[in-house]
């Protein structure tokens, strides 16, 4: 007979499994925030009362960053001050001082007035410095949980923990911060209370954290730096143009002025000419080269940032992947919610054979449902990552079949509705050069429309359903005939004139259409996906 006294309604258990310990088997009197008894069958993540505040360093890190959002109002406001007298300046100090006192006094308020709490069934959060906010997120509602370490954060030694619910947005629980350790602990705990036991070592350490196993995927800086070459990028030149519009009080003149451009190349454009071809020529690869050489750049760099000392691993909850310079993530993807995978490649790294493998996921990452976990790889290094997940390859004797003639028929139909008549209006503008334009665009679109009735193509085996689709850019996505939620065809008023239909299939972390086929093909489909998810029980999925 067991005399414990009942748990308090505020207690949360987690069963451990630990070897038992030769020393004193009472637990550790640290004040833990999260406490797991080693060395018991049966340990407890207790209930923290009131709740607790996050790391005191937390403060620090909000303090910080609010100084950088109010530095460029300051400087704003210091330079409409001055107005070119110096003298002013010592009016302008204690203003200054004063919203920087404010703003560091409302850092504190607000990390001293926000506590949570880890509760038997949910997690409860309380924030607010005059109206107070509480919310309470169901264990059963978070989809997974991440880490999260920003540069200013990861100085510290601090993470940002991550409760992704599926809701994505403001919706999202977050704790901004907690130590290091801390934050894994408490991704296990959480974890513990969706999916069961949590195996504990005698350190109080998640087990999957104490044997280092070899990653599935790993990019060192050789291979990051070869990704961001294919990253080409002019986006940096974008943004440039726009802020030249935006502060274009700075420039003598206007940035979209053509007229205003001519008058000032006059000059040089004729000093130019009397340099002869060669000089123009010079002049123009020179241009090129240096708008090249900047798309280069901005893609590597970005793609440094990003995937810098990426690691895919495979652990006991699932994958587990880390990448990211100065923003550090850690997310882990748990293998039984993976509901599909989409591999594809762009027009020039395939001739280099570089894929990217991506797995559709419950959990989101960064506002998306795919989760890369293979950004840059060989078919090769991407198979084991296929294997782990439970899928598989298309074989190489699948039967693939294609969209209709019909169907591509119609899209090239439509697309000359738009263009010819662009076309006629532009010739009887006396635009006749630019008349050619549509006419060409129009010609361009007919050869891809040919070239994906000759490409894009579905198949279907005993467990999986397999979607090829993009000539130039060859994507396949991969999705299981029991994770898929609903099946829909939908025609249109053409479609129903021509015999073709649109296959939907949902899943609950993106969508899954099949365009352009027979509506004998959707029906069979459907009757296959069906007839999948109703011979499945779904409790061995958990």
């Amino acid at each position: 007979m067991d005399d414990r006294p009942p748990p308090d309604k505020r207690s949360v258990t987690v069963p451990v499994t630990a070897p038992a310990r030769s020393s004193d088997p009472s637990p550790d009197p640290s004040p833990d925030p999260l406490p797991v008894a080693a060395g018991q069958e049966d340990g407890a993540a207790e209930d923290m009362g009131d709740g607790q505040r996050t790391d005191p360093r937390s403060f620090i890190v909000g303090a910080i960053a609010s100084l950088g959002q109010v530095a460029l109002p300051l400087a704003f406001g210091a330079y409409a001050v001055l107005d070119g007298e110096p003298t002013r300046l010592l009016f302008a100090i204690p203003a200054v001082l004063a919203i920087l006192a404010v703003s560091t006094a409302l850092s504190y308020l607000n990390w001293y007035r926000f506590t949570y709490r880890i509760g038997a069934s949910d997690i409860r959060v309380e924030s607010g410095v005059i109206s107070r906010a509480a919310r309470s997120v169901p264990y059963e509602r978070i989809q997974d949980v991440s880490l999260e370490q920003k540069l200013i954060p990861r100085l510290f030694g601090l993470v940002e923990v991550r409760f992704e619910t599926g809701a994505g947005g403001k919706d999202e629980l977050k704790l901004s911060y907690l130590a290091e350790a801390e934050g894994e602990r408490l991704r296990e705990v959480v974890r513990s209370q969706k999916d069961g036991a949590v195996v504990m070592s005698d350190e109080g350490a998640p087990a999957e954290t104490c044997e280092a196993l070899p990653p599935l995927f790993a990019m060192g800086p050789r291979r990051v730096v070869t990704f961001g070459l294919f990253e080409f990028s002019l986006a940096v030149v974008a943004v440039g143009a726009g802020a030249a519009q935006q502060f274009d009080f700075l420039l003598p003149f206007d940035l979209w002025d053509f007229d205003a451009w001519q008058d000032r190349l006059a000059g040089p454009g004729r000093w130019l000419a009397g340099l002869g071809v060669a000089a123009q020529i010079a002049g123009g690869t020179i241009a090129v080269v240096t708008f090249t050489t900047l798309g280069f750049l901005t893609g590597l760099v970005r793609t440094g940032l990003r995937e810098w000392d990426f690691r895919l691993e495979r652990t006991d909850k699932g994958l587990r992947r880390r990448r990211g310079l100065l923003t550090r993530t850690d997310v882990v993807m748990p293998i039984h919610r993976v509901q599909a995978l989409r591999m594809g490649t762009g027009v020039v790294r395939r001739w280099f054979g570089w894929r990217e493998l991506k797995v559709v996921s419950l959990a989101q990452d960064s506002g998306s449902a795919n989760h890369s976990v293979a950004p840059f790889a060989q078919a090769k290094e991407i198979a084991p990552i296929v294997a782990v997940t439970g899928f598989h390859l298309p074989d190489e004797g699948l039967d693939w079949q294609r969209a209709t003639r019909q169907y591509r028929t119609d899209q090239v139909v439509m697309a000359g509705l738009v263009m010819f008549p662009l076309a006629v209006g532009l010739a009887v503008a006396g635009q006749g050069l630019l008349a050619l334009l549509p006419l060409a665009g129009f010609a361009v679109i007919a050869a891809m429309e040919f070239a994906n009735w000759r490409f894009v193509a579905t198949g279907v085996d005993a467990s999986q359903l397999f979607l090829r689709r993009n000539f130039l850019a060859p994507r396949l996505a991969i999705a299981s005939r029991v994770k898929l939620q609903s099946v829909e065809i939908s025609q249109g008023p053409i479609a129903r004139r021509r015999g073709y239909a649109t296959l939907s299939l949902g899943l609950a972390g993106g969508k899954f259409a099949i365009s352009g086929i027979s509506l004998d093909r959707a029906r069979e489909l459907r009757a296959a996906v069906l007839e999948s998810i109703a011979g499945r029980d779904f409790s061995e999925l958990v």
